[in-house]
């Protein structure tokens, strides 16, 4: 079964080995990113607990505030100006409750740490982010607790934090791997430029050319498949020599069977058709003056058997090819076109067209080029009605000197309707000419169709 080609939905080896490539580094940059965000989020909450810890001491060292007890509320303390603020840790923000005093929160210039983050990365980053829960830390004075400190990282600032941290690793990270991608496919072309010569190694066999052995890669990949190759291509090679030389072999057999038939009619048919003729034309000479209804029936008999010995004459010209070795193939060609011309329909003229040196061809390909030739000729007449027949041979004179014959006719045929496969007639020059190393083409021609047969010879 054929497969449908999918050129345009599939991807080359290449393609796919950097498309997986820049896949596994998207994942790499991805859990590299994930891993800083995480770490990031660990020193903040450590950067919070020491925070808490330094602002709890410092306040425990603040005058007045021991005295904050029984409900009295202290003056409210310009925490700005105090250096407490100056124990918090950057990006950090702390609540601070003394007793009945209101809480206070201060931030230590988180935006001091760098240009915010994009609004997508805050958004991907608010979803791993977990702030809900402060490092609390007790104020204590002279052994008791007068208050707490709550420290937490704010929001903002921890998505700007781990953008900065992540930027310039992403940024480094996705340049080398951009250059690896490109040191990759440099790489990697050379070593994947078997894969066209075994494409083309398969594409030859499937065209039926002739196709030596593949050379050895240096990779043992394709090695392994060179030499799967070259095991499949001696095996295709075998099967097609012996088909070709028992297809030859069936040619010949019916060759001598169109001898052994055109033998037997010409000596048994003919012969009869001759007496009868001889017979018809004595009873009619004698019944003359006696019988003249017996006369023209005995005429009637002479001019049905002169008919059929015109048909069996016909019909022998068909089966017995003229004698090669005696009047060469261009003068048997020449021959078959003047008996087409002497016996055509009124409405069809055939001419020939011969050029180059036809010495040397093979009797046997000689042979199958005259049937070719023959058979072609017959298919024009019966396929169309043509009123111009032309066959048109020539002979190279470099290589293997390939004959090239054409058959072109006016008659009206399509050439897209002829299957070459199926019918009866192409179908014996097809596998004529498949026998003989040749190819044959149908096309059409100046108001009917031509079929072209290029057949290599030696000689």
């Amino acid at each position: 079964m054929n497969r449908p080609a999918q050129h345009g939905c599939s991807l080359s080896l290449l393609s796919r080995l950097l498309l997986r490539f820049l896949m596994v580094a998207a994942l790499c940059l991805a859990g590299t990113a994930a891993w800083i965000v995480r770490e990031t989020q660990s020193g903040l909450n450590e950067e919070a607990t020491t925070s808490a810890a330094r602002v709890a001491a410092e306040l425990a060292r603040q005058p007045g505030l021991g005295s904050a007890e029984n409900g009295r509320r202290l003056p409210a303390p310009d925490w700005q100006a105090m250096p407490t603020i100056l124990t918090i840790v950057p990006g950090i923000c702390v609540e601070i409750a003394i007793q009945a005093e209101a809480a206070q929160r201060l931030c230590n210039g988180w935006d001091g740490v760098g240009d915010p983050a994009p609004a997508w990365f805050q958004t991907l980053f608010d979803l791993t982010f977990d702030g809900s829960a402060p490092t609390l830390r007790s104020i204590d004075y002279r052994g008791r607790s007068i208050g707490t400190v709550g420290a937490f990282a704010e929001r903002g600032a921890a998505s700007t934090r781990a953008w900065r941290q992540i930027r310039p690793i992403v940024g480094i990270a996705t340049a080398m791997t951009l250059a690896m991608a490109v040191l990759t496919a440099l790489t990697a072309r050379p070593l994947l430029a078997p894969v066209g010569a075994i494409v083309a190694g398969l594409r030859g066999l499937e065209r039926g050319d002739a196709v030596g052995r593949l050379p050895l890669f240096g990779i043992s990949e394709f090695d392994r498949i060179a030499g799967a190759f070259d095991a499949m291509a001696t095996r295709l090679r075998a099967s097609r020599d012996e088909a070709t030389a028992l297809t030859l072999r069936l040619f010949q057999v019916q060759e001598d069977e169109r001898r052994g038939l055109a033998r037997d009619l010409h000596d048994e048919f003919g012969q009869c058709l001759t007496a009868t003729a001889s017979l018809a034309e004595a009873i009619e000479m004698g019944a003359m003056e006696d019988r003249p209804d017996l006369a023209g029936d005995a005429r009637a008999i002479g001019d049905i058997a002169g008919r059929m010995m015109t048909t069996l004459r016909s019909a022998l010209a068909r089966l017995q090819p003229p004698d090669l070795d005696e009047i060469g193939f261009e003068g048997s060609l020449r021959g078959l076109v003047a008996d087409w011309n002497l016996h055509r329909r009124e409405d069809a003229r055939f001419r020939i067209d011969v050029a180059g040196d036809f010495a040397g061809i093979p009797p046997q390909a000689a042979l199958s080029l005259y049937r070719i030739a023959q058979e072609l000729l017959t298919n024009a007449v019966r396929h169309g009605r043509p009123s111009r027949v032309v066959l048109r041979v020539s002979r190279e004179e470099s290589g293997h000197r390939p004959v090239t014959l054409t058959v072109d006719d006016d008659g009206g045929g399509d050439p897209a309707c002829i299957d070459t496969r199926t019918g009866r007639g192409l179908l014996f020059i097809r596998e004529r000419v498949a026998a003989l190393g040749g190819t044959l083409s149908i096309g059409p021609s100046a108001g009917g169709v031509s079929a072209r047969a290029v057949v290599p010879t030696r000689g």
